[in-house]
């Protein structure tokens, strides 16, 4: 059965009206999800919120203490701390109800009550680094997950895969010196956070992809430098960073992505993961802006996981 995890309170991250991590992103996917008929075949989890502990593995604890610090109380204003990265007085509860969605997702995967786990959350996570929130992420919540598979369950193999359009820094920020951690990333090229090129060491592989490729540059890029990397270093755990704003409809992108792509994506990590990893997957929302591209692609995404 799919594991599907989220909580009303990554609802109360309020960015403004014209920011793109707006709530409406989680309600394009419950809706879409509730008109194909999905939601009636998901296990639905709340996300609990993470502790202490798990952020540590992945974050510097001075940045976790200027971040609990800079928490605008209720009533207050919100807080800028970049350009793009906004605290609303809802945004910490957010950001620990995202980060423990992946804490839960793990335990729940290597338990086997449910296998594989989406998580439908936000703020989103993958560009937060060690210790600086950017890119409207403040956790990682894709490593915090993996370090929990690792550090608690005792895994030795995991990886990360991230086909969000922009690079996943953070993550790799994270890792890179993790031999433990594969890390796959594909990518617009040049394009936010102007990090990532070409790529492929024994841990590291990094894709990017020129503005206007479509669904045969991307195919091609993950068949070519992806698939064999992942088979060659046999994952216990897959873990995906699932941002869905390289889609054709979306404008945070260039890139040209379709429903279609996202699915064919999908079905070749499912069968890494069987060969590999027992089928054990744990999918975490990253971007996707446009909502009715998002839902769409979430429930194409979620349809092939449950096979």
């Amino acid at each position: 059965m799919l594991g599907f995890i989220s909580h009303f309170e990554c609802h109360d991250h309020v960015t403004g009206d014209l920011h793109p991590d707006a709530p409406v992103r989680l309600e394009a996917i419950t809706n879409q999800l509730i008109a194909s008929g999905m939601d009636y075949v998901l296990r639905h989890f709340d996300a609990p919120k993470v502790a202490r502990a798990d952020l540590e593995r992945v974050h510097d604890a001075d940045y976790l203490d200027r971040v609990y610090a800079m928490a605008p109380a209720k009533g207050a204003a919100p807080v800028e701390i970049d350009g793009d990265t906004v605290m609303s007085p809802g945004t910490l509860a957010a950001a620990e109800r995202a980060a423990g969605a992946g804490v839960l997702a793990v335990d729940l995967v290597m338990q086997g009550e449910v296998n594989p786990v989406f998580c439908a959350v936000r703020p989103p996570g993958h560009h937060a680094v060690r210790g600086q929130a950017m890119g409207f992420c403040l956790f990682n919540n894709i490593a915090v997950a993996a370090a929990h598979a690792m550090e608690v369950h005792g895994l030795s193999r995991v990886a990360i895969v991230d086909f969000d359009v922009h690079h996943g820094n953070g993550t790799e920020d994270i890792f890179k010196a993790d031999k433990r951690v594969l890390f796959c990333s594909s990518f617009q090229h040049p394009f936010y956070p102007f990090t990532g090129h070409e790529k492929e060491t024994e841990n590291l592989v990094d894709v990017p992809l020129p503005a206007g490729a479509g669904s045969k540059e991307f195919r091609a890029a993950i068949t070519d430098h992806w698939l064999p990397h992942l088979d060659s270093f046999a994952p216990e755990m897959l873990f995906i960073s699932a941002g869905f704003d390289a889609h054709v409809a979306d404008d945070m992108s260039s890139l040209a992505l379709t429903d279609d792509d996202y699915g064919w994506l999908t079905g070749e990590l499912v069968k890494i993961a069987e060969r590999h990893a027992k089928g054990r997957i744990v999918s975490m929302l990253e971007g996707g802006y446009e909502p009715h591209a998002l839902g769409r692609s979430v429930v194409r995404h979620l349809d092939v996981l449950l096979g």
